[in-house]
């Protein structure tokens, strides 16, 4: 008799590497359908993650599972080069009207991960330059290329000695402007000191290949910086010739309000990486720079057996059709906005809210101690745990886990974040009381 999947849960220690099993919060499901999961327990789960910014256009869209459903009669696999389809070929046209600039040309893969190796490879080959500067707090992926310009959090890095061909400057920081200044202006005085700094006594400019950069900082706390801050990496780029990069498997697809993070700030990378909500939860991602740039990248440089994969390239077209038949950007920017506005007003009624940061519909809510007002992991994990009690599920992020993400499906309702502001509310509500007995 097979096992049942209560059975196989119990022994999930024996069976998964705890590196994949024991992440927040762990809850088993058995289906998901838009904006929800359905747990094994018979409860309906709000989805306020999206599978980690993955399923922007809700979990199991009826036009996506259409399209796997067809793609299957025809291909399930390529591999692309040794033979090619009508999927990979319509996904690169039709990505080529949605990025900005000249970013026209792509290298399909998996994960965003790869995309982030294909982006660091391709820099450094076409420069013939090797090393390659980060920013503090930003997170690019665990695989060895990545993890060395990956700084959200130094566990990440721990006894695996990360490549020493990479410098890290600070991160734009808008929360320690001073009073009374501009944080756009003191973020980037800030960021050319430190650059001046890291070029006058580590590394000289002609021998960086690329500066790397999320446009919004992800995992390492959901930090929006000055538009202005971005315009300044690219201007420093473009005086010593230099190539960006920006890091848009998070940000891309929807998230921020427009296709991607670069139309949202105003500034064009030299190339891209983008992945997890370009086919709604099929492992798809790519490598985006112009024609002329992959022209000096030949055959044989970089490779892959499974990326591109014909169904989860189907799935990408109608997750790109089901973008924009339904408006999703605008819904984006609407939802978020009138999220933010809420969480804002919350903000003013209790004090272990601390900073609301939000741009479109990836948002971040910061959970401090309400007496010193520094941020508070073991808070947050609290109200993380009693939202789900309560039927809605949200995910965490920030240097000392104290960032509350809010990534709901872009499909989401305003009924939908009423339901999930009210219950996050009550949560907050509970630790407060609970703090008030303890003390």
């Amino acid at each position: 008799m097979k096992p049942t999947f209560d059975q196989l849960y119990t022994r999930l220690p024996d069976l998964l590497a705890p590196s994949m099993a024991k992440d927040h919060p762990n809850l088993p499901v058995v289906k998901e359908e838009g904006c929800y999961y359905y747990g094994v327990d018979g409860k309906e789960y709000l989805d306020f993650t999206s599978g980690i910014a993955v399923a922007n256009t809700g979990h199991r869209h009826p036009k996506v599972v259409e399209a796997i459903k067809e793609g299957v009669d025809q291909l399930m696999h390529g591999p692309s080069g040794v033979i090619m389809y009508d999927s990979i070929l319509r996904v690169a046209d039709r990505l080529q009207g949605i990025l900005p600039g000249n970013l026209d040309c792509f290298f399909f893969a998996n994960s965003g991960t790869e995309a982030i190796e294909g982006a660091l490879k391709l820099a450094k080959y076409v420069t013939k330059r090797p090393y390659v500067v980060s920013f503090t707090g930003c997170f690019h992926g665990r695989s060895l290329g990545a993890l060395g310009v990956s700084t959200s959090k130094s566990k990440y890095r721990r006894f695996l000695q990360p490549n020493g061909l990479t410098y890290q400057v600070p991160y734009a920081d808008p929360k320690s402007c001073p009073e009374g200044e501009d944080p756009a202006v003191y973020c980037v005085d800030q960021l050319e000191k430190d650059v001046e700094m890291l070029f006058d006594h580590q590394v000289t400019p002609e021998e960086v290949a690329c500066m790397i950069v999320e446009p919004v900082l992800g995992e390492g706390g959901y930090i929006i910086p000055p538009k202005e801050w971005l315009q300044k990496v690219r201007d420093i780029c473009d005086q010593h010739g230099i190539l960006l990069i920006f890091d848009e498997v998070q940000t891309g697809f929807g998230r921020t309000g427009e296709w991607f993070a670069a139309q949202t700030f105003g500034v064009t990378p030299d190339i891209m990486a983008i992945a997890k909500g370009i086919a709604s939860g099929m492992p798809l991602s790519a490598t985006v720079a112009s024609k002329e740039l992959m022209s000096q990248w030949p055959m044989g440089t970089h490779g892959t057996t499974f990326g591109g994969n014909p169904l989860a390239c189907s799935a990408a077209l109608a997750t790109l059709d089901v973008i924009e038949e339904e408006n999703l950007l605008e819904n984006s920017r609407t939802l978020g906005a009138y999220a933010v506005d809420r969480l804002e007003k919350l903000r003013e009624k209790h004090r272990v809210i601390g900073d609301i940061r939000g741009v479109g519909l990836m948002i971040g809510i910061e959970i401090v101690d309400p007496v010193t007002g520094q941020p508070d992991g073991a808070g947050m994990m609290r109200v993380l745990d009693l939202s789900l009690e309560k039927g809605v599920l949200f995910y965490l992020c920030g240097k000392h886990q104290e960032v509350i993400r809010m990534i709901p499906p872009l499909v989401v309702s305003r009924e939908e974040i009423e339901r999930g502001l009210a219950v996050f509310e009550e949560a907050v509500v509970a630790y407060e009381k609970s703090l008030a007995v303890r003390g």
